[in-house]
């Protein structure tokens, strides 16, 4: 960080109801999480803007957020770039009224939207990072995909340095393709998901893939089956990466194993529903099944 740099703030308004302590505590579910971190009522967190990043601590309240940008070069355009990367990360200009007034109707949902109201559908906005999480995750519990991600960033991630604090970014797609059968002997992944993110990491990094190319197949369905056309990526995968990269309100991840205790739980099941069970349930809640999926994994933290 150049010597003369002086922390600035940036206000960012929200559309309509929001809550900073809901997105904090979902934020703050896993102590093992590695890109970014809880400090008291704060978030910290570094970001890539292009071939730069900046660091920056996020607070805030029922009216909006504020950040207080760490470490950059304070330009118009890195104020922007954070501003973009925050609203799109939390989901920030959604309009939730019509999921509240549903909601307000629904035996299910009434409890939860008022429980946790204002509560926003937190992202992943780089592709590369949502589909290496969602294939990271699969068939293993929460903690340790949080463990196995950690490991892979401290490999090949990029450290970042504000004082005594470091922050980490995730791995480019280069660095993640660039990995020997050595370097990922000691990470404890299996062979299928080493191959798969091998994969995915060589289509990003020679052009073949990106958000922006998948972004021009116009519809979500379209995206979804450009993307069930990659290697490790199933319906689960694709449908996680729809509701968390590509923000389609429709998503359904209806194979998630948390989405069924958490409705196992809610409506007080004998068994665990089946994904057609959880697609037929979810027919009520039509066009918000993605706010009502968070909504579902909130209630398990």
């Amino acid at each position: 960080m150049p010597s003369h740099f002086a922390p600035y703030g940036i206000d960012l308004p929200v559309n309509g109801r929001f809550c900073f302590e809901q997105c904090r505590i979902f934020l703050d579910r896993s102590p093992r999480e590695c890109l970014h971190r809880v400090d008291g009522g704060a978030v910290l967190k570094a970001v890539r803007l292009g071939s730069r990043a900046v660091i920056f601590r996020m607070n805030g309240d029922h009216n909006g957020v504020r950040l207080e940008v760490l470490s950059g070069d304070g330009s118009a355009q890195e104020r922007q770039g954070v501003s973009d990367y925050v609203a799109e990360w939390l989901d920030l200009q959604r309009d939730l009224r019509p999921f509240y007034r549903m909601a307000a109707g629904d035996a299910l949902l009434q409890s939860l939207a008022e429980r946790y109201a204002g509560l926003r559908l937190i992202g992943i906005p780089d592709l590369l990072e949502a589909l290496c999480w969602a294939i990271i995750g699969q068939q293993i519990n929460l903690q340790f995909a949080y463990t196995l991600k950690a490991r892979l960033v401290a490999l090949c991630g990029t450290r970042l340095t504000d004082g005594d604090q470091h922050f980490w970014l995730f791995p480019e797609a280069q660095a993640i393709a660039a990995l020997s059968e050595a370097d990922w002997g000691g990470l404890q992944f299996s062979r299928s998901k080493i191959a798969y993110l091998r994969g995915i990491a060589a289509l990003f990094a020679n052009g073949t893939i990106s958000k922006e190319i998948l972004l021009e197949s116009g519809s979500a369905l379209a995206i979804r089956e450009r993307l069930l056309q990659i290697r490790g990526v199933g319906e689960w995968t694709a449908d996680y990466v729809l509701m968390k990269c590509f923000r389609h309100p429709a998503a359904l991840p209806a194979g998630d194993a948390g989405l069924q205790n958490a409705l196992k739980t809610r409506l007080q099941l004998s068994v665990k529903p089946s994904p057609a069970q959880i697609r037929e349930m979810f027919a009520a809640w039509k066009g918000w099944e993605a706010y009502t999926t968070f909504y579902l994994w909130r209630s398990l933290i």
